[in-house]
């Protein structure tokens, strides 16, 4: 036994060494979180995209709601219950000549992390089918998914 006693030390040292000289992996670094979104900056955020989409009824361009509005989304308005799969002829197609529109009294009430409500009033100049454009009050349920803000249901009343 003495016999392997030097053996069994060189052994156990160039072990002991070759695990101190392996390098340490870095252990994986949590991608840092976003700083949370306050309601102001989500109304601010939800409320360009409406604007965008008021702006895209009144140029007759119909890609910016293909881009915000979900696959599953509904509209409701004085024509009825519409779908997006509609939107595109419907944009296009309408006898409607906007001048131009205003949006105002913005109000956003969130439903948790992923879903918003947000109603305003628009008054818009000009005509549709030949009668002038009536004001309205509108909402919009925003829902986000995959990180990105969509349209799932619009919905616009007359104002009196």
């Amino acid at each position: 036994m003495k016999r392997h006693l030097p053996l069994a030390a060189i052994l156990v040292l160039t072990l002991a060494s070759l695990s101190i000289a392996q390098e340490a992996t870095p252990s994986p670094t949590p991608k840092p979180k976003a700083p949370p979104v306050t309601k102001a900056q989500l109304m601010k955020e939800l409320a360009d995209m409406e604007t965008a989409l008021w702006n895209a009824w009144k140029a007759k361009d119909p890609k910016p709601f293909e881009a915000h509005l979900s696959a599953d989304s509904v509209l409701v308005g004085e024509g009825g219950v519409s779908a997006k799969k509609n939107i595109p002829s419907e944009i296009t197609n309408a006898p409607c000549d906007v001048k131009s529109f205003t949006l105002s009294d913005w109000k956003l009430t969130k439903y948790g992390a992923s879903y918003a409500l947000l109603t305003y009033k628009g008054v818009a100049e000009g005509t549709c089918g030949g009668q002038p454009i009536p004001t309205t009050w509108a909402s919009s349920l925003w829902i986000k998914r995959k990180g990105a803000w969509q349209a799932a249901f619009h919905q616009e009343t007359p104002a009196r």
